[in-house]
């Protein structure tokens, strides 16, 4: 049996009649662009989280990107945030015309060190961006206090944290804005690109639906500049189908892992670690990440035993050949636990419909190479 790294097959055999149906409304309708679905998906979107305002878009990058836009932060401008994610949150702040200023992480967690960011403000911050990774929220509280105090924005990075839960609150209803992906392989995921921007703030919310729109209030009349980022309607109709059983499919990510959690911390050995979730919160467990060493010579060993490995993230963001020739000048801190991390971090399959003997023989394998 091949076990494959994420089991989209399953999920759709799972939910094969709600997800046809939903397509085939849409080639019946043929709004295939703003078309019902969209609106409907916004709604359930807001009301899941919690947050006042949800905008369907096409991708966790555009995501990303409109609320920078909507708030104004661009040439001139700093964002500060994690040096350990995905390159889309440092690449938005670029393409904002503003520039990223590094943090390094909690190695724990492996979300940004509440503790570093005052350091990292100068005259020229806008806003703070700090990164929900591997499904887990960063510390908001904290992270809003500082904002607060130093009157900047804060726009979580919550590509991989949809659906998780900080205290009382849901990841992309934790501070003014945030975006998420639903790329496929995401805890919710669409099939193709697509993402969702969430904000408190009904003169952002009005920003953003236009900025989405090529800028335009109204047909033909561009009030900003904008982009197309519309999300189609297909994918929002597919993300329906998904969302009626994505609470069983969060807590079936908790088991899962604290499956693995409790088998792996038998494992006595140097450079090997499980992943921490912080008492106060709940992850979605984007991904399962082990800290191993040397992780060359582990990830090989489960190659041959038939188990698939990825690595999320071999390079950190401020060390990419092109983001090492446009970092922001005077501002830089030590780094050295997110490149440990770029080195050190290996993740496990995990899905919802893993069953218990799929996950019994990647336990034992991993064993296997202690």
């Amino acid at each position: 049996m091949t076990i494959p790294f994420i089991d989209l097959k399953t999920q759709y055999n799972a939910l094969k009649a709600q997800i046809d149906s939903s397509i085939q409304r849409v080639i019946d309708h043929g709004a295939f662009v703003n078309g019902p679905e969209v609106a409907e998906l916004e709604k359930k979107l807001a009301e899941h989280t919690g947050s006042p305002y949800a905008l369907a878009c096409a991708s966790g990058t555009d995501a990303l990107l409109m609320p920078l836009m909507a708030l104004g932060i661009g040439a001139g401008d700093e964002v500060i945030t994690s040096s350990f994610s995905f390159i889309a949150t440092a690449e938005t702040i670029v393409l904002a015309g503003a520039m990223p200023v590094y943090v390094d992480i909690d190695p724990k967690t492996f979300n940004i060190d509440v503790t570093k960011i005052e350091k990292a403000i100068t005259k020229k911050t806008k806003a703070i961006m700090p990164v929900s990774l591997y499904g887990q929220m960063a510390d908001m509280d904290e992270i809003n206090a500082i904002a607060l105090k130093h009157g900047l924005y804060v726009i979580e990075d919550a590509a991989q944290s949809y659906g998780a839960k900080y205290k009382d609150k849901r990841s992309c209803n934790a501070s003014i804005a945030a975006g998420t992906s639903f790329f496929p392989a995401k805890p919710l995921g669409c099939y193709g690109d697509g993402g969702a921007v969430f904000t408190s703030d009904a003169q952002m919310y009005k920003a953003m639906k236009e900025i989405r729109e090529h800028g335009s209030e109204t047909r033909y009349y561009h009030t900003r500049l904008g982009i197309n980022g519309r999300l189609d309607t297909i994918q929002c109709a597919i993300l329906l189908a998904k969302l009626g059983r994505y609470e069983w499919e969060i807590a079936q990510r908790n088991r899962i892992a604290e499956v693995y959690n409790q088998a792996f911390a038998e494992i006595k050995a140097d450079d090997f670690s499980i992943p921490k979730v912080k008492s106060d919160r709940q992850s979605v467990w984007a991904q399962y990440t082990l800290v191993v060493g040397p992780r060359d010579e582990f990830q090989k060993k489960l190659t041959a035993l038939g188990i698939p490995t990825s690595v999320h993230y071999p390079r950190i963001m401020p060390d990419q050949p092109w983001y090492k020739e446009h970092t922001a000048a005077g501002v830089t801190q030590d780094l050295n636990l997110s490149r440990w991390a770029a080195n050190h971090v290996i993740s496990l399959p995990l899905y919802p419909d893993m069953d218990r003997a799929t996950q019994e023989k990647i336990i034992s394998a991993v064993k296997s190479c202690f």
